[in-house]
C-alpha cells in the first residue's frame, strides 16, 4: 500500500441485526477490496452478528463504517459497534474468514 502513514487506521467492528444468511460478508469484502482496505470480515458464533476487521487510510475506513451500516439488500442492520485503533499492516489482502 502506497500511503503516507499519516492518515493509517484500522477499526474493529460488530455488526447486529439480519446479516447472517444475506451475503453481508461478500458485500463488506467487495467493498473493501475497491476502497484498497485490508482485513477480515467473518460471522459470530452468536446469530445475528457479524465481525469486521480493516486498516488502511482513514477515509476509506469511514466510508466502509456507512457501508456497514446500511448492508445488502436483504439486510436488517440493527447496531454498528466501532473501535478505532492503530495501523498494524498485519493484513495483505481483505479476506473472509471462518
Amino acid at each position: 500500500m502506497n500511503t503516507s502513514g499519516a492518515d493509517l487506521a484500522s477499526f474493529h467492528a460488530v455488526v447486529r441485526g439480519y446479516v447472517q444468511g444475506v451475503f453481508f460478508r461478500d458485500f463488506v469484502r467487495t467493498r473493501a477490496r475497491a476502497l484498497g482496505l485490508s482485513g477480515y470480515v467473518r460471522n459470530l458464533r452468536q446469530l445475528r452478528a457479524v465481525e469486521v476487521k480493516a486498516e488502511g487510510r482513514r477515509p476509506q475506513l469511514e466510508q466502509l463504517v456507512e457501508y456497514l451500516h446500511r448492508g445488502p439488500a436483504g439486510a436488517m442492520v440493527e447496531d454498528v459497534e466501532v473501535e478505532w485503533g492503530n495501523y498494524s499492516g498485519d493484513f495483505s489482502d481483505f479476506a473472509i474468514t471462518y
